[in-house]
């Protein structure tokens, strides 16, 4: 038996799927979580073989959750799932760790084949965002541009943004400024939206 954990946070959906698995003779769904540190505590103490994990979750996404998962338990394969997953997601899962990426509208039985494939070692990209995910174009920040956005992506003001990278007020402003004209952003929500979309922050 493939022992798997199902983390998402919408209990309708992760009910569902679990009872979608019980069908397969060869998976048992061992334990569930609403969140991502549950979904990290139960792997640990469950120990299943893959844990399926959904995108956007609270406490810890689900590329947080195959990064985490991956340094404390790399025997369990992490597939994740998404509803509506950019490129720049599949691309941020996969370094995290991730073995399976897969929409959620797949058809029915696509989940217990890609489970089967990463359990034996394999790995399975939704091929559309593979396809997309190959287009991407390379980002055009240079590091400290993207460490900036980073940081003034949790509304972090110029003043702390400066003084944990060690530049000056003026520097900063000039690299958020930059980050925001090159990727043709309105103001630096949307050049954060921009570069996570891409899988650059």
């Amino acid at each position: 038996m493939i022992r798997v954990l199902l983390a998402d946070d919408e209990d309708l959906i992760r009910v569902a799927v679990a009872a979608l698995l019980g069908l397969e003779p060869d998976i048992e769904v061992v334990a569930h979580a609403a969140d991502g540190p549950t979904a990290v505590t139960a792997t640990l103490a469950h120990r299943p073989d893959v844990a399926v994990v959904d995108l956007e979750m609270p406490g810890l996404d689900g590329i947080a959750v195959a990064a985490e998962l991956t340094r404390a338990r790399p025997e369990c394969a992490v597939v994740v799932l998404t509803g509506h997953g950019r490129p720049g997601h599949l691309r941020q899962a996969l370094t995290a760790g991730a073995r399976g990426f897969l929409r959620k509208g797949s058809p029915g039985g696509a989940l217990a084949d890609v489970i089967r494939r990463v359990h034996a070692g394999g790995r399975y990209v939704d091929p559309s965002l593979a396809a997309d995910a190959l287009t991407l174009p390379p980002c055009p920040l240079t590091p400290r541009e993207l460490e900036t956005l980073r940081l003034a992506e949790v509304g972090a003001p110029v003043a702390l943004i400066a003084r944990r990278v060690h530049l000056s007020t003026g520097t900063v402003r000039n690299h958020l400024s930059a980050a925001v004209q090159k990727l043709g952003a309105a103001d630096r929500a949307e050049a954060v939206r921009t570069a996570r979309d891409n899988g650059w922050l």
